[in-house]
Formats: C-alpha cells, sequence, structure tokens
C-alpha cells in the first residue's frame, strides 16, 4: 500500500483578500498561514515519510517546507522537497489577481458557470496558432492524472507528503478514485487541511479514501461552513465499535450492542461535538448506532432522536454470525467477490448492494428535503448515527456514483462525515470532511477494521 498524506497551502494573503490565485504567484503566506503549516508539522510528527512532493508556488512550497522543518524536531530522516509543476493550482488566466466580487461584475457569465458547472467553464488562451477555447477544470483534472500516473510507480509500499492547493487537491482526490471534472466541488479542502488516501498500485488500481480535509489540528474539529452557505449542514457518524467488529464477525442485521471500546468512542465523539449546535439527529433503530447516538446527544438535550428503519445494516443473510474463514467455507470463491467487486455479490438469503443504496438513498433524500435550510442565521446541523454500509451508500450517491464505489470510502467506529449544501437544500452537496477520526486518536484511523 502507497500512502499519500495530501495538504493544502496555509493560509495566504490572497486568500484574506479573497483574490483569485491560480498560477499567480504573488500571494505569501499569512502569519497564521505559517502557523497552520507548523501545525500541520507537529501532528505528523509521528509518520516517516519517504518522499515530499510540492507545488512550486511560493505558497504551496513555503507550507511544505515548514512542514518538514516541524517533522525534523523528532529528529527521524526527512527528505528533501521535490517541486513538480504538475502540482500547481488551477490555471484561470483572465481572472488572476482580481477579487471575487470583480470577477462577478467583469464575468457574470463565467462566475456562473464557476458557480455551478465549473466544468463547462472556458476562457481563450493564445498558443502559436493563433486563439483556442481553454478549460481549466478539464485541465486541471489531466494534470492530476499525470501526477499520480509519474509518481505512484516510484513510491510502491512507502508514504509520500504532498502539498499543493484548493483545486488541484480536490482533482488529485477526484483522479485518484475514478471521477472525472463534474466532481471539481464535491469535496473541500480547507487551508492546511490533510487529506489521506492509500493506494493499491498504480493509478486506475483500487484506492481508500482513508479521510479527507481533517481540520482538528488547527483547533477547528469539522471544518466551519462556507459564509456563504445557504443550505444545511449533515453530521455523519458510524456506530462505535461491537466485539463482532473486532473479531470480524459479519453481522449485518444481527442486532449487536456496542463493547466497552464502542462506549467509549461514542463518549470521544460526544466530546468531539459537544460545542456543535445540533438541531435534529435521526439514527438507525438498531442498538449500535442507536446507543451511539444517544450518547452524543447527551451533550444535546433538547434535540429528540428519530429513527428511520430504512437506515438498517445490509442484511448479509447467511453470511451474518460467521467469520470469514467460516464464509468461505460454506460459498467458496464469494467472500474474495465481495473484496474485489461487491456490487456484484447477492448475499445469500439477504441483500444486494444495490437495494441497500436505494433504500438508503430515499431516507437520505427524504431528510434533506424535511430539513429547514437554517436556523438562526446558521446552517440548519443534523446529526445522522448508522452502519458502514449504509454510510457508503450515502457518500456514493453524494458523488453520483453507485454501488461501485463501495470499497473507496473509509468509515472508521466513531468517525465522523461532514456534508453541506452550500447552494440549498436542492443544489449540489460539499463533502466538507470525510472520516474524521482526530478525537480518536490522531490523523490516521486506527479503529477496527472488522466485518460491517
Amino acid at each position: 500500500m502507497t500512502r499519500v498524506i495530501l495538504v493544502r497551502h496555509g493560509e495566504s494573503t490572497y486568500n484574506v483578500e479573497r483574490r483569485v490565485q491560480g498560477h499567480c504567484d504573488l500571494s505569501d503566506l499569512t502569519e497564521k498561514g505559517q502557523a497552520g503549516a507548523r501545525q500541520v508539522g507537529a501532528v505528523l510528527q509521528g509518520l516517516k515519510f519517504d518522499a515530499a512532493y510540492s507545488s512550486p508556488l511560493k505558497r504551496a512550497k513555503q507550507t511544505a517546507q515548514l512542514i518538514l522543518s516541524s517533522l525534523n524536531k523528532q529528529g527521524t530522516p526527512i527528505p528533501s522537497l521535490r517541486l513538480t509543476d504538475n502540482l500547481k493550482e488551477i490555471n484561470l488566466l483572465q481572472w488572476e489577481g482580481l477579487t471575487f466580487e470583480e470577477v462577478e461584475q467583469q464575468f457574470p457569465e463565467g462566475f456562473l458557470l464557476w458557480r455551478d458547472r465549473p466544468k463547462d467553464l472556458k476562457m481563450p488562451m493564445k498558443t502559436p496558432e493563433g486563439t483556442t477555447d481553454f478549460y481549466p477544470v478539464i485541465a486541471l483534472y489531466e494534470q492530476a492524472r499525470q501526477f499520480w500516473q509519474e509518481i505512484l510507480p516510484q513510491h510502491l509500499g512507502e508514504t509520500i507528503l504532498v502539498v499543493a492547493h484548493s483545486g488541484i487537491n480536490r482533482c488529485l482526490i477526484g483522479a485518484a478514485v475514478g471521477l472525472d471534472a463534474d466532481s471539481y466541488k464535491s469535496m473541500h479542502q480547507s487551508n492546511c487541511g490533510i487529506s489521506v488516501l492509500n493506494f493499491a498500485g498504480g493509478l486506475g488500481d483500487p484506492v481508500q479514501l482513508e479521510s479527507v480535509n481533517l481540520t482538528a489540528h488547527l483547533g477547528e474539529p469539522i471544518p466551519k461552513p462556507r459564509k456563504d452557505t445557504k443550505g444545511a449542514r449533515f453530521l455523519l457518524v458510524r456506530h462505535g465499535e461491537t466485539n463482532w467488529n473486532r473479531d470480524k464477525r459479519f453481522q449485518g442485521q444481527i442486532d449487536v450492542p456496542l463493547n466497552d471500546q464502542g462506549r467509549v468512542q461514542a463518549g470521544q465523539a460526544a466530546e468531539f461535538l459537544r460545542d456543535v449546535a445540533i438541531d435534529r439527529a435521526l439514527s438507525s433503530p438498531m442498538l449500535r448506532p442507536k446507543e451511539t447516538a444517544e450518547i452524543i446527544l447527551q451533550h444535546h438535550p433538547q434535540v429528540t432522536l428519530e429513527l428511520d428503519d430504512r437506515l438498517c445494516e445490509i442484511s448479509h443473510g447467511l453470511w451474518e454470525g460467521k467469520l470469514e474463514a467460516e464464509i468461505e467455507a460454506e460459498f467458496p470463491g464469494e467472500l474474495k467477490q465481495w473484496q474485489i467487486a461487491p456490487e456484484t455479490v447477492q448475499m445469500p438469503e439477504g441483500e444486494n448492494l444495490q437495494q441497500v443504496w436505494d433504500r438508503v438513498v430515499l431516507a437520505w433524500k427524504d431528510l434533506v428535503a424535511s430539513t429547514p435550510e437554517s436556523q438562526d442565521d446558521r446552517p440548519t446541523t443534523v446529526l445522522v448515527v448508522a452502519h458502514d454500509a449504509v454510510n457508503k451508500a450515502i457518500l456514493g450517491y453524494l458523488i453520483d456514483r453507485g454501488p461501485e464505489t463501495f470499497w473507496t470510502f473509509k468509515q472508521g467506529n466513531g468517525a465522523v462525515t461532514v456534508i453541506d449544501y452550500p447552494l440549498g437544500n436542492q443544489g449540489k452537496p460539499l463533502i466538507h470532511g470525510l472520516n474524521i477520526t482526530s478525537h480518536l486518536g490522531g490523523v490516521l484511523d486506527k479503529t477496527a477494521a472488522g466485518a460491517l
């Protein structure tokens, strides 16, 4: 496995001034941006990096240098920093240096495309042959693919640090998991946010998003919603650990309760979310998520927990209660098929993933439609506690994908995922933070990797 720690640069002067940066290299890190970079280095000190890559633009390069210098305080060998143009930010040509307000005034049609359909944004580009249409987002996705194709074969089985920018980082994540330019605004990248990607091999081989946009090391437990967010916010939590999770025994719809460690994890999630204003809460009715939700809501006694049967875990049918070795003995080859192509597996006397997707997506649509967009001049915040397969179905739906994405997303016991609707509840969703486990022990997800 190749592990990639992906970081966005620290706050820059152009970020503060709300100017378009792109390829422009006139902005510097602010004091806050420099401090954020050092905080990234501090939280990554337990990791050994085999290589480090950065965009050559100085806001990213400075961030990478500060991270590496902070790592060096532990006395571990620090790799030299390699710069590559394939990590440069999106090329926005006409807009760079302008404020976003100026862009909206001078390029109203382009601004609306950027907001609603960024893949379709085009700008005139001069070439030796004349002027041609340039599509910045499509070009950036190709740039991201080139980076992975070049870098991954050089670092099989290693851990590498990659420091770049908001746009290219989103394309790197999207290209890694097989998404195209339509998904450009599906996942957020905060200044000095950390994402973790695990590659089985090269580009096109299986990859897992362990986490996206961790910000707790910056004193921000969950990423703040954008100031212009119009819709609601959803906190998607997986239940705490059970004994069957730990034993890697398939539980499915057998109603296994939390174990002591699971209750600790639920308590840690409760502390993590203590100061977050929660307006509504929904859970699967099964014991393990229901108890997790109840523990979290101890700090929010005004919220009544709603239950929805459609959020129950996948039915594993005749696999339930069995260990992997027992399943392999009774159903030869099917477990391997589940691990390679889960969307093709029909659980004996149980469900297939499409059935899970259908009921879970319907429940999610009903939840979003029935939730007010705002409360007291802030986004309405909804706690949703469910299961591994259920959460993965929700996340797959949010990026317009089906059961083939099942192994793409990691959902640790007690982890928190943050989902916003920036353009309103009828608009496209934004995964603002994925599988946050900072409250459970650091940047990497160390929760049980057991059966569902």
